[in-house]
C-alpha cells in the first residue's frame, strides 16, 4: 500500500512516498481503517528529524492522528463494526492508506465533520481542552493570551477559550493569521512581529495583565508573555514550535506569583483515562452542537507530504495542515 515513510533522520526531503509498505496485522482487539485523511502535527517534524522524546524503529511511516472508514475488525472487538466513521490517535502510523489501531484508542467521527476536519481534532482539541480545564482551571471572564493562535492547537484554544467565557487576545505572526482568529471569534488582536507582546498586553489589560498564557510557541516569546502576566496566572507550556527551548528568569513567578504548567495530554491520558474520556464526551457534545467548528485551510495529498510538512515548518499554516489518500 501506499506510504510516506522515514528511513533516515532530517527534514521532509528526506521522506519517501512508497507503494509497497506492507499491510498492517491486525490482533483480535484491533480495527483496521481505511485512511480518508490524517493529520499533521508538529511533534511529527521532530519525530522525523530525530528530536521528539518518543522515537520509533526505523523504517517507520509518520502521523499520529487520522479520520477513515472501519474495514475491519478483530474477534473480539465490541466498540466498533464495518462502515463507521471514525478517528483514530497513535504515536505513528497514519500517512498511509490503511492502519490497524487498538479499539480503545479509535472513536467514532464527530456528526457533520468532514474527513478533513475530523483528522484533525485529536490532538489539538484534546489538548486545548485539558489544558484550559483541568490545566489552567480557567474561569469566566479572566483574560486569555493565546501565542501562535492561527495554528492547529492554538486556533482551538481561541475557539475553547471563548466556550469557557474567557477574553481571548490572540497574537500571532501576521494580519492574514489574526483575521482567522478574529472570525474564531478573539476578542483583541496582537502581531508580534510587528509590536511588543509584552507592551501590547499591558495597554489591552490596562496594566494587570492576563490570567493564562497559552503557549505552543515557546522561544523569544516566552518571557515576554511570562512578564505579562497578571498576579495568580498560568502558564501554560503546550510546546516549541519556534524551536528554541526557552529559558525563563524564575523570579519572575516569585515576583507575580504565577504558576509555571506543563500541559502533556498523552501522558494525562494514560495516568487519567476516565478523565479523558469525559473530556472527549463533552467535546463531542460541543461539537454535535455546532459550537466548535474545526478550521482547515492547508489540505495535501499524500503524493504532496513535503509540502505539507514545510508548511508546518515555515510555519504558514493557519488552523490544520491535512493529507489526503484520495
Amino acid at each position: 500500500m501506499k506510504a510516506v515513510i522515514c528511513k533516515e533522520h532530517g527534514l521532509p526531503d528526506k521522506l519517501e512516498l512508497v507503494t509497497d509498505w506492507p499491510e498492517p496485522e491486525m490482533g483480535e482487539h484491533d480495527v483496521q481503517i481505511d485512511v480518508r485523511a490524517a493529520g499533521l502535527n508538529f511533534p511529527d517534524v521532530l519525530m522525523i528529524q530525530g528530536k521528539y522524546q518518543f522515537q520509533p524503529d526505523m523504517p517507520f511511516v509518520p502521523g499520529a492522528e487520522s479520520a477513515g472508514v472501519v474495514s475491519a475488525v478483530g474477534d473480539k472487538v465490541t466498540r466498533h463494526k464495518v462502515g463507521d466513521k471514525v478517528i483514530s490517535m497513535g504515536a505513528s502510523g497514519a500517512f498511509c492508506e490503511r492502519i490497524v489501531a487498538n479499539e480503545f484508542g479509535v472513536f467514532p467521527m464527530p456528526d457533520g465533520l468532514s474527513f478533513e476536519q475530523a483528522a484533525g481534532v485529536s490532538i489539538t482539541y484534546f489538548t486545548s481542552y485539558y489544558a484550559l480545564k483541568q490545566r489552567a482551571n480557567i474561569q469566566p471572564g479572566e483574560t486569555l493570551l493565546v501565542l501562535g493562535a492561527a495554528g492547529g492547537v492554538g486556533s482551538t484554544a481561541v475557539e475553547l477559550g471563548k466556550l469557557m467565557g474567557a477574553r481571548v487576545i490572540a497574537a500571532a505572526s501576521s494580519d492574514d493569521k489574526l483575521a482567522l482568529c478574529k472570525e474564531l471569534g478573539a476578542d483583541e488582536l496582537i502581531n508580534y512581529s510587528e509590536e511588543s507582546l509584552k507592551d501590547k498586553v499591558k495597554e489591552l489589560t490596562g496594566g494587570k495583565g492576563v490570567d493564562v498564557v497559552y503557549d505552543p510557541v515557546g522561544g523569544d516569546y516566552a518571557e515576554p508573555a511570562v512578564r505579562s502576566m497578571a498576579w495568580k496566572g498560568r502558564y501554560l507550556v503546550i510546546g516549541f514550535a519556534s524551536g528554541p527551548i526557552p529559558s525563563i528568569p524564575l523570579n519572575l513567578t516569585l515576583l507575580k506569583g504565577c504558576s509555571l504548567v506543563g500541559v502533556f495530554w498523552g501522558r494525562f491520558s494514560g495516568e487519567e483515562p476516565e478523565v479523558n474520556l469525559s473530556n472527549i464526551t463533552e467535546l463531542w457534545e460541543l461539537f454535535g452542537a455546532g459550537k466548535l467548528n474545526p478550521v482547515v485551510t492547508d489540505v495535501f495529498p499524500l503524493a504532496q507530504y513535503e509540502d505539507a510538512f514545510n508548511c508546518l515548518i515555515d510555519r504558514k499554516a493557519r488552523g490544520k495542515v491535512i493529507l489526503t489518500t484520495e
